[in-house]
Protein backbone atom coordinates (compact mmCIF):
# COMPACT_ATOMS: atom_id res chain seq x y z
CA UNK A 1 0.00 0.00 0.00
CA UNK A 2 1.39 3.28 -0.76
CA UNK A 3 1.87 6.72 1.47
CA UNK A 4 -0.88 8.06 -0.93
CA UNK A 5 -3.31 5.15 -0.57
CA UNK A 6 -2.59 4.96 3.19
CA UNK A 7 -3.13 9.02 3.92
CA UNK A 8 -6.30 8.66 1.62
CA UNK A 9 -7.52 6.03 3.68
CA UNK A 10 -6.83 6.76 7.31
CA UNK A 11 -6.14 2.80 7.63
CA UNK A 12 -3.83 0.15 6.02
CA UNK A 13 -6.39 -2.45 4.64
CA UNK A 14 -9.20 0.00 2.85
CA UNK A 15 -8.38 0.78 -0.91
CA UNK A 16 -9.10 4.35 -2.03
CA UNK A 17 -12.43 4.75 -4.33
CA UNK A 18 -12.26 6.05 -8.00
CA UNK A 19 -13.49 9.54 -6.56
CA UNK A 20 -10.58 9.85 -3.92
CA UNK A 21 -7.98 8.64 -6.00
CA UNK A 22 -9.23 11.93 -8.65
CA UNK A 23 -9.22 14.03 -5.26
CA UNK A 24 -5.40 13.20 -4.62
CA UNK A 25 -4.72 13.84 -8.99
CA UNK A 26 -6.85 16.74 -8.73
CA UNK A 27 -4.72 18.72 -6.42
CA UNK A 28 -1.66 17.47 -7.75
CA UNK A 29 -2.84 18.97 -10.66
CA UNK A 30 -4.39 22.55 -9.10
CA UNK A 31 -0.63 22.25 -7.03
CA UNK A 32 1.10 22.78 -10.34
CA UNK A 33 3.40 19.46 -9.53
CA UNK A 34 1.19 18.33 -12.71
CA UNK A 35 1.47 21.41 -15.56
CA UNK A 36 -0.18 21.77 -18.34
CA UNK A 37 0.83 19.46 -21.36
CA UNK A 38 2.41 17.12 -18.83
CA UNK A 39 1.58 13.53 -19.55
CA UNK A 40 0.40 11.93 -16.95
CA UNK A 41 1.81 8.62 -15.48
CA UNK A 42 0.59 5.79 -17.32
CA UNK A 43 -2.66 3.88 -15.78
CA UNK A 44 -0.59 0.95 -14.91
CA UNK A 45 1.41 2.82 -12.57
CA UNK A 46 -1.12 4.82 -11.00
CA UNK A 47 -3.15 1.16 -10.20
CA UNK A 48 0.78 0.08 -8.49
CA UNK A 49 1.19 3.58 -6.60
CA UNK A 50 -2.64 4.01 -5.89
CA UNK A 51 -2.93 0.04 -4.60
CA UNK A 52 -6.35 0.04 -6.65
CA UNK A 53 -7.21 -1.77 -9.49
CA UNK A 54 -6.88 -0.34 -13.32
CA UNK A 55 -10.91 0.10 -13.99
CA UNK A 56 -10.69 2.64 -10.44
CA UNK A 57 -7.64 4.48 -12.01
CA UNK A 58 -9.99 5.16 -15.32
CA UNK A 59 -13.51 6.35 -13.26
CA UNK A 60 -10.96 8.99 -11.79
CA UNK A 61 -9.52 10.24 -14.95
CA UNK A 62 -12.55 10.23 -16.37
CA UNK A 63 -13.77 12.55 -13.84
CA UNK A 64 -11.08 14.67 -14.13
CA UNK A 65 -11.61 14.91 -17.88
CA UNK A 66 -15.14 15.55 -17.52
CA UNK A 67 -14.17 18.44 -15.28
CA UNK A 68 -11.77 19.69 -18.21
CA UNK A 69 -8.59 19.25 -16.31
CA UNK A 70 -7.50 16.03 -18.49
CA UNK A 71 -7.67 15.44 -22.47
CA UNK A 72 -7.25 11.83 -24.02
CA UNK A 73 -8.25 9.82 -21.80
CA UNK A 74 -8.30 6.16 -23.15
CA UNK A 75 -7.19 2.49 -22.39
CA UNK A 76 -4.18 3.28 -24.71
CA UNK A 77 -1.58 6.44 -24.30
CA UNK A 78 -1.63 8.14 -20.83
CA UNK A 79 -3.79 11.53 -21.17
CA UNK A 80 -2.53 14.83 -20.69
CA UNK A 81 -2.82 18.07 -18.33
CA UNK A 82 -5.27 20.19 -20.14
CA UNK A 83 -4.31 23.72 -20.52
CA UNK A 84 -5.08 25.73 -17.05
CA UNK A 85 -7.28 28.29 -18.97
CA UNK A 86 -10.00 25.35 -19.16
CA UNK A 87 -9.76 23.88 -15.92
CA UNK A 88 -12.45 24.34 -13.12
CA UNK A 89 -12.46 26.04 -10.04
CA UNK A 90 -14.59 23.33 -8.43
CA UNK A 91 -14.76 19.37 -8.68
CA UNK A 92 -18.20 19.41 -9.71
CA UNK A 93 -18.28 20.00 -13.90
CA UNK A 94 -20.86 22.50 -15.42
CA UNK A 95 -23.03 21.56 -18.20
CA UNK A 96 -21.85 21.54 -21.52
CA UNK A 97 -22.78 21.16 -24.99
CA UNK A 98 -24.17 17.82 -26.18
CA UNK A 99 -21.48 17.82 -28.80
CA UNK A 100 -18.43 17.87 -26.55
CA UNK A 101 -20.18 16.06 -23.42
CA UNK A 102 -22.14 13.03 -25.42
CA UNK A 103 -18.97 11.51 -27.37
CA UNK A 104 -16.62 10.99 -24.24
CA UNK A 105 -19.62 9.44 -22.35
CA UNK A 106 -20.45 7.04 -25.14
CA UNK A 107 -16.39 5.91 -25.78
CA UNK A 108 -16.28 5.19 -21.64
CA UNK A 109 -19.61 3.18 -21.83
CA UNK A 110 -18.01 0.80 -24.27
CA UNK A 111 -14.93 0.31 -22.17
CA UNK A 112 -17.85 -2.27 -20.34
CA UNK A 113 -18.15 -6.35 -21.61
CA UNK A 114 -21.56 -5.53 -22.12
CA UNK A 115 -22.59 -2.30 -23.17
CA UNK A 116 -26.25 -0.59 -22.35
CA UNK A 117 -26.80 2.28 -23.95
CA UNK A 118 -30.93 3.96 -23.75
CA UNK A 119 -31.65 7.15 -25.51
CA UNK A 120 -34.73 9.23 -25.31
CA UNK A 121 -34.57 11.93 -28.19
CA UNK A 122 -36.18 14.11 -31.10
CA UNK A 123 -33.60 12.55 -33.33
CA UNK A 124 -30.66 10.27 -33.31
CA UNK A 125 -27.86 12.79 -34.68
CA UNK A 126 -26.35 13.73 -31.78
CA UNK A 127 -25.55 10.01 -30.70
CA UNK A 128 -24.70 9.38 -34.17
CA UNK A 129 -21.78 11.63 -33.65
CA UNK A 130 -20.57 10.39 -30.17
CA UNK A 131 -20.51 7.07 -31.61
CA UNK A 132 -18.36 7.76 -33.80
CA UNK A 133 -15.01 7.98 -31.40
CA UNK A 134 -15.96 4.23 -30.01
CA UNK A 135 -16.37 2.95 -33.32
CA UNK A 136 -13.04 3.94 -34.04
CA UNK A 137 -11.97 2.21 -31.40
CA UNK A 138 -13.18 -0.85 -31.75
CA UNK A 139 -12.00 -0.76 -35.37
CA UNK A 140 -8.51 0.08 -33.59
CA UNK A 141 -8.68 -2.91 -31.17
CA UNK A 142 -8.46 -0.26 -28.44
CA UNK A 143 -11.87 -1.36 -27.29
CA UNK A 144 -13.41 -4.47 -27.28
CA UNK A 145 -16.94 -5.33 -25.73
CA UNK A 146 -18.48 -8.59 -26.07
CA UNK A 147 -22.29 -7.41 -26.14
CA UNK A 148 -23.76 -3.70 -27.43
CA UNK A 149 -27.73 -3.38 -26.64
CA UNK A 150 -28.83 0.52 -27.59
CA UNK A 151 -32.53 1.54 -27.55
CA UNK A 152 -33.65 4.50 -28.59
CA UNK A 153 -37.27 6.33 -27.82
CA UNK A 154 -37.87 9.00 -30.78
CA UNK A 155 -41.02 10.60 -31.25
CA UNK A 156 -43.77 8.66 -33.50
CA UNK A 157 -44.03 9.77 -37.32
CA UNK A 158 -48.26 9.82 -36.88
CA UNK A 159 -48.50 12.85 -34.38
CA UNK A 160 -48.14 16.28 -35.03
CA UNK A 161 -44.87 17.25 -33.63
CA UNK A 162 -44.46 20.45 -31.29
CA UNK A 163 -41.37 21.53 -32.77
CA UNK A 164 -40.10 22.12 -35.36
CA UNK A 165 -43.30 23.65 -35.97
CA UNK A 166 -43.76 26.66 -38.55
CA UNK A 167 -44.85 29.95 -38.07
CA UNK A 168 -46.97 29.82 -41.23
CA UNK A 169 -49.43 26.82 -40.56
CA UNK A 170 -49.89 26.03 -44.13
CA UNK A 171 -46.52 24.81 -44.23
CA UNK A 172 -46.85 22.41 -41.74
CA UNK A 173 -47.17 19.44 -43.63
CA UNK A 174 -44.14 19.90 -45.91
CA UNK A 175 -41.94 20.46 -42.69
CA UNK A 176 -43.65 16.98 -40.93
CA UNK A 177 -42.37 15.16 -43.84
CA UNK A 178 -39.03 16.87 -44.30
CA UNK A 179 -38.28 15.82 -40.27
CA UNK A 180 -39.79 12.39 -40.53
CA UNK A 181 -37.41 11.51 -43.25
CA UNK A 182 -34.42 13.20 -41.57
CA UNK A 183 -35.35 11.11 -38.67
CA UNK A 184 -35.48 7.89 -40.32
CA UNK A 185 -32.57 8.38 -42.31
CA UNK A 186 -30.37 9.48 -38.90
CA UNK A 187 -31.74 6.36 -37.61
CA UNK A 188 -30.56 4.36 -40.28
CA UNK A 189 -27.71 4.95 -40.05
CA UNK A 190 -27.15 4.64 -36.18
CA UNK A 191 -28.22 0.97 -36.46
CA UNK A 192 -26.27 0.46 -40.10
CA UNK A 193 -23.04 1.38 -38.17
CA UNK A 194 -23.32 -0.64 -34.58
CA UNK A 195 -25.14 -3.85 -36.66
CA UNK A 196 -21.98 -3.15 -38.70
CA UNK A 197 -19.69 -4.85 -35.84
CA UNK A 198 -21.57 -8.11 -35.99
CA UNK A 199 -19.86 -9.02 -38.96
CA UNK A 200 -16.10 -6.91 -38.66
CA UNK A 201 -15.77 -7.61 -34.54
CA UNK A 202 -18.02 -10.67 -33.99
CA UNK A 203 -19.59 -8.51 -31.66
CA UNK A 204 -23.16 -9.82 -30.11
CA UNK A 205 -25.05 -6.37 -31.52
CA UNK A 206 -29.19 -5.23 -30.90
CA UNK A 207 -30.66 -1.99 -31.79
CA UNK A 208 -33.79 -1.52 -31.14
CA UNK A 209 -36.33 2.23 -31.63
CA UNK A 210 -39.68 2.60 -30.10
CA UNK A 211 -41.95 5.64 -30.72
CA UNK A 212 -43.52 8.17 -28.44
CA UNK A 213 -46.97 9.22 -29.25
CA UNK A 214 -45.41 12.58 -27.76
CA UNK A 215 -43.08 15.13 -27.98
CA UNK A 216 -40.48 15.17 -25.82
CA UNK A 217 -39.12 18.22 -24.55
CA UNK A 218 -36.48 16.92 -23.15
CA UNK A 219 -33.12 14.66 -24.03
CA UNK A 220 -32.26 11.64 -21.70
CA UNK A 221 -29.00 9.25 -22.47
CA UNK A 222 -28.29 6.66 -20.60
CA UNK A 223 -25.13 4.63 -19.99
CA UNK A 224 -24.86 0.88 -18.25
CA UNK A 225 -27.69 2.20 -15.80
CA UNK A 226 -24.81 3.83 -14.37
CA UNK A 227 -25.04 7.49 -15.64
CA UNK A 228 -27.40 9.70 -17.38
CA UNK A 229 -26.72 13.02 -19.30
CA UNK A 230 -29.75 15.15 -19.54
CA UNK A 231 -31.02 18.26 -21.50
CA UNK A 232 -33.89 20.16 -22.56
CA UNK A 233 -34.78 21.09 -26.03
CA UNK A 234 -35.49 25.22 -25.84
CA UNK A 235 -37.24 26.36 -29.07
CA UNK A 236 -36.04 29.65 -30.75
CA UNK A 237 -37.47 31.02 -34.24
CA UNK A 238 -35.16 30.56 -36.92
CA UNK A 239 -35.45 30.07 -40.36
CA UNK A 240 -34.73 26.13 -42.20
CA UNK A 241 -34.24 24.89 -45.26
CA UNK A 242 -36.69 22.80 -46.61
CA UNK A 243 -35.92 22.14 -50.43
CA UNK A 244 -36.02 25.41 -51.99
CA UNK A 245 -38.04 26.92 -49.64
CA UNK A 246 -36.82 28.69 -46.32
CA UNK A 247 -39.22 28.58 -43.40
CA UNK A 248 -40.08 30.57 -40.18
CA UNK A 249 -40.29 27.71 -37.87
CA UNK A 250 -39.81 26.97 -34.04
CA UNK A 251 -37.28 24.60 -33.54
CA UNK A 252 -34.75 23.38 -31.34
CA UNK A 253 -30.86 22.53 -32.41
CA UNK A 254 -30.10 19.55 -30.22
CA UNK A 255 -26.55 18.93 -30.96
CA UNK A 256 -26.27 22.54 -29.08
CA UNK A 257 -28.13 21.32 -25.90
CA UNK A 258 -26.53 21.37 -22.68
CA UNK A 259 -25.90 18.27 -20.96
CA UNK A 260 -26.19 17.70 -17.42
CA UNK A 261 -24.13 14.71 -16.26
CA UNK A 262 -24.94 12.38 -13.14
CA UNK A 263 -23.40 9.33 -11.65
CA UNK A 264 -24.72 6.73 -9.94
CA UNK A 265 -22.40 6.98 -7.20
CA UNK A 266 -21.48 10.62 -6.70
CA UNK A 267 -24.02 10.69 -4.23
CA UNK A 268 -27.24 10.36 -3.22
CA UNK A 269 -28.75 12.66 -5.10
CA UNK A 270 -26.90 11.80 -8.90
CA UNK A 271 -28.01 7.99 -7.81
CA UNK A 272 -31.73 8.78 -7.11
CA UNK A 273 -31.75 11.33 -10.46
CA UNK A 274 -29.60 8.01 -12.31
CA UNK A 275 -32.55 5.46 -10.81
CA UNK A 276 -35.14 7.50 -11.54
CA UNK A 277 -34.29 8.00 -14.85
CA UNK A 278 -33.58 4.55 -15.62
CA UNK A 279 -36.99 3.83 -14.20
CA UNK A 280 -38.61 6.49 -16.61
CA UNK A 281 -37.09 5.36 -19.38
CA UNK A 282 -38.03 1.60 -18.60
CA UNK A 283 -42.10 2.46 -18.06
CA UNK A 284 -42.19 4.72 -21.18
CA UNK A 285 -41.01 1.36 -23.40
CA UNK A 286 -42.77 -0.69 -22.08
CA UNK A 287 -45.82 1.13 -21.88
CA UNK A 288 -46.79 4.19 -24.18
CA UNK A 289 -44.45 3.53 -26.90
CA UNK A 290 -44.89 1.35 -30.22
CA UNK A 291 -42.90 -0.29 -32.87
CA UNK A 292 -40.76 2.44 -34.86
CA UNK A 293 -40.69 0.63 -38.70
CA UNK A 294 -37.04 2.57 -40.04
CA UNK A 295 -39.12 2.87 -43.89
CA UNK A 296 -41.81 4.73 -45.13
Amino acid sequence: MTSDSAALNGQKTARPSHREVADVLRERIRSGELRPGQRMPTQARLSRDFGVERGTVRQALRILQSENLLTNVSKGSPATVADSRGALSGPAAPPRGALVALAPRVTAAFEARHVEISALCLMSTSLNLAMSEALRKIHEGELKPAKVDVRVLLPSSEIDPAFPAPVDPVAAGRLQRHQRSRRLAQAQVLEHNLLALRSTHQIDVSVTFRALPFTPPVKLYVFNGAEALFAYYTPTLREKQIGQEELEVYDVEGTRSMLFGFERDAGRRDTTFVDESCRWFESLWSTISTDLPLTD
